[in-house]
């Protein structure tokens, strides 16, 4: 009997018709309480309808989309190399782990709340609180993630490669980065989600560019339009970060289809 052939297979950021019919749904469902809103009691500026919306997305800055990408995507990159190299050094020693793994798990239970207020009495410039409040986030996500899985390598791989002798720098770009490239994947897909929403409240406080200063400026003003066109801007960025991701990891994973 012939082997079956492994079929190459696409990453997963297809549309599903289901998704289509459900968005369909939706928005049939929202435009019509637009209309019957002021016959409910419910204030018109509260549930606008789409034209609304869309006149609300023809105003769109592209310049405080662009300073809230670059602001997630530059902190994204430090947190990885900090938290790849941390994961390296606690996994290279004992002594260290035991001292700071305690640290990690209380960082991790800070709430995002507690972190802005940190930064904001700390630090003076903007951009490092931004910066501070998505690094302290993400980074221990990297952290925990990378050390796992690298403490999930094969035991005997590790013989193996020990057996050849090889210099710190060797064992881990040539063992365990290819190991734990599916966990550090997965990593990203989720600090993505997490970044795209922590940049958005950081922003609220100080900023004066970014989609979190827009929505702020929306909320003073009373412009449910304008808080859903931004919002929708920021679920279509986490969807293009993701997609970017998505493919990336199709690519340099193609062993595994």
């Amino acid at each position: 009997m012939a082997l079956e052939t492994p079929r190459e297979s696409a990453p997963d950021i297809a549309f599903p018709k289901q998704t289509l019919v459900s968005l369909l749904i939706f928005a049939a469902a929202w435009e019509t309480l637009s209309h019957l809103a002021p016959y409910l009691g419910i204030p018109p500026f509260a549930v606008p309808s789409f034209v609304k919306i869309a006149q609300s997305m023809v105003k769109i800055t592209p310049i405080d989309i662009v300073v809230t990408l670059a602001r997630v995507i530059g902190a994204l990159i430090v947190s990885f190399v900090l938290g790849v190299l941390a994961a390296m050094a606690m996994y290279r020693s004992e002594t260290l782990d035991n001292y700071l793994h305690p640290m990690i798990r209380i960082l991790m239970a800070v709430p995002v709340v507690s972190w802005i207020l940190f930064a904001v009495l700390w630090f003076p410039g903007v951009e490092f609180r931004i910066a501070f409040v998505l690094v302290v986030v993400c980074g221990p996500v990297f952290l925990v993630d990378s050390l796992d899985a690298m403490r999930g390598v094969s035991r005997d791989l590790r013989n193996m490669m020990l057996s050849f002798r090889p210099t710190t720098t060797d064992y881990f770009v040539k063992l365990m980065l290819p190991a734990i490239l599916p966990s550090i994947f997965t990593s990203w897909k989720v600090n993505i989600s997490l970044a795209i929403r922590v940049v958005t409240i950081a922003e609220l406080v100080g900023a004066v560019t970014g989609i979190g200063h827009q929505l702020s400026v929306a909320q003073e003003l009373f412009s449910v339009s304008d808080v859903f066109a931004w919002t929708i801007v920021l679920v279509a960025l986490l969807f293009l970060l993701e997609a970017l991701v998505a493919r990336i990891e199709h690519r340099l994973l193609r062993w595994r289809t």
